[in-house]
């Protein structure tokens, strides 16, 4: 098994990296593979809207999204972070994440997933709450740790004193390899993904 770690953060080693890196260590001593990946401080471009994807199964954008998708369908689970900008997600993990999901559901669908965010100060909650998002409306299982998935720090020496917030990751890997467990052991036992009800939609424009 494996879990994917996105670093939607610009800068490659600092806060962001570093409660990955915690979040990978726990994993790994629990003999779940880990890859980090960095999606750089180049510009990352948002959705078009422009459907290509429904009918191509890729994004019209040939940047990342697509580069990443192999490894998002070899993947068993997922950690998406980066730092906090204005109270909320950074704009390339924003984009990354809004075209991923589009181009990718049916590779994350069922997977455990999971958010981290990095600040020196503010806004943490509302990021966390902003990555859950894309969770939630995917039928991904979310993981939870013993505290909101953050840490705080303005470089990635700081968070060394942030104890709680390195406690927090490592709770975290330690209970996305217990549910990944869990779910190899029902998937081995012949229990499948629940079947889905046929799409419906509700018009709010009357």
């Amino acid at each position: 098994m494996k879990v994917l770690l996105i670093n939607g953060s610009p800068h490659k080693t600092g806060c962001t990296n570093r409660a990955l890196e915690e979040v990978a260590s726990a994993l790994e001593a629990r003999g779940i593979g880990t890859e980090i990946v960095w999606l750089g401080n180049g510009p990352i471009g948002g959705c078009q809207g422009c459907g290509y994807c429904s009918s191509n199964d890729t994004c019209t954008i040939d940047d990342i999204v697509n580069d990443i998708r192999p490894k998002v369908a070899a993947a068993d689970g997922y950690v998406f972070g980066c730092a906090v900008h204005y109270a909320g997600m950074t704009g390339n993990l924003l984009g990354f994440m809004d075209r991923l999901f589009y181009t990718a559901s049916s590779d994350l669908a069922f997977k455990p997933a999971a958010g981290i965010c990095s600040a020196r100060r503010g806004g943490t909650t509302a990021t966390f709450d902003q990555i859950n998002k894309y969770f939630t409306i995917n039928q991904m299982p979310v993981v939870s740790s013993c505290y909101w998935n953050m840490v705080h720090g303005g470089n990635a020496a700081d968070v060394e004193q942030d104890k709680e917030g390195l406690r927090t990751m490592r709770t975290l890997g330690n209970n996305m390899a217990w549910l990944l467990k869990c779910i190899e052991a029902g998937r081995a036992a012949g229990l499948d993904v629940p079947e889905p009800e046929p799409p419906a939609r509700t018009n709010f424009i009357r």
